[in-house]
């Protein structure tokens, strides 16, 4: 009997050298622990062991049994658990390939408008997103009886500083900074405490023009902005300009495009006021110039059809993979 323990035990372990598979393991446990394995033969053979050997044997049943159900559980914690063995895996099969991310499509509008500027002259400058009252109010002829200066119209921080409303904020910056000639946008995020509804969010992107120099007029800014508008829109857009009110430009302009039947409005602007010009250190009488600023998710919204402002925002991968 000890002689078929060992060589049983010898087999068993040549057996188990050769599993590759969680499916293999198990027909191992059959063959040798199953209610018909050879090793539960051997225990029904027990019985007719003289008495004097029954417990050595017994033991060294015992041992292998211990043995092969250690051995199993350790193959089946090491296993794949796919069940797939070497033979049936094919290498040559293409991998997982992992998701591919792309430019939002609010990024491409900023990068395609400010490329028709860049391609102007302009060039493209960024400011911080909290400001003060002086760069985005005061500089820009925003008097302190003006709506937007109420509390309910921007949003404060309890330090007296502000998220800037518009990326003007960056133009004052700049005027501070360096003296004319100046060809430069802004293009970033602003804030504004509005209801979210299809057309309006707290928080959407600006790009603001501004050139200054001292023989710059309107006709300049007439120019520059035909210019960029066929090139964004398509070289037979008919542009027209209406009369408007901004405080930091004076002639102010509302610029439409033709649009269907109608006529839409896609951007303000202006000759830059005096009154700018003196709260960066100017001199008015030496230098002019002309601002202008845009929404990108209405350029957007228009180009592509899209209705409802909040699809930028809501990171949905059915909606931003069409793009």
């Amino acid at each position: 009997m000890k002689d078929q323990i060992s060589r049983i035990e010898k087999e068993a372990r040549e057996d188990l050298s050769r599993i590759d598979s969680v499916d293999a393991v198990e027909a191992f446990r059959i063959a040798y622990l199953g209610k018909k394995g050879r090793l539960n033969d051997l225990f029904k053979q027990l019985g007719t062991i003289p008495p004097e050997e029954k417990k050595a044997v017994g033991a060294e049943l015992n041992r292998v049994k211990l043995w092969l159900e250690s051995s199993i559980e350790d193959f089946r914690q090491k296993a794949p658990k796919t069940g797939a063995s070497k033979e049936t895996f094919d290498e040559t099969l293409p991998g997982i390939r992992p998701p591919q991310g792309s430019v939002h499509l609010l990024q491409q509008t900023i990068r395609e408008i400010s490329g028709i500027f860049n391609r102007m002259g302009f060039e493209t400058v960024e400011g911080p997103e909290i400001e003060t009252e002086f760069h985005n109010f005061t500089a820009l002829n925003i008097p302190l009886d003006h709506p937007s200066r109420d509390a309910f119209d921007t949003f404060y921080t309890t330090h007296g500083q502000l998220l800037r409303s518009q990326t003007s904020t960056v133009q004052i910056r700049v005027m501070k900074e360096r003296k004319p000639p100046l060809k430069i946008i802004a293009p970033g995020r602003v804030y504004r405490p509005d209801t979210v509804d299809a057309s309006h969010s707290f928080m959407f992107h600006q790009i603001e023009g501004l050139m200054v120099d001292d023989r710059v007029t309107f006709s300049d800014l007439k120019g520059v902005l035909h210019l960029f508008l066929r090139e964004l829109f398509g070289s037979a857009t008919k542009i027209r300009f209406r009369p408007h009110f901004f405080p930091f430009t004076e002639p102010s302009v509302e610029i439409d495009i033709q649009w269907g039947k109608g006529w839409l409005e896609i951007l303000g602007a202006g000759s830059v006021d005096p009154n700018v010009f003196k709260e960066v250190g100017y001199d008015a009488s030496v230098v002019r110039g002309f601002a202008f600023g845009l929404g990108v998710e209405r350029i957007a919204m228009l180009r592509h059809g899209i209705n409802d402002i909040r699809h930028f925002y809501e990171n949905d991968l059915r909606f931003l993979r069409q793009f």
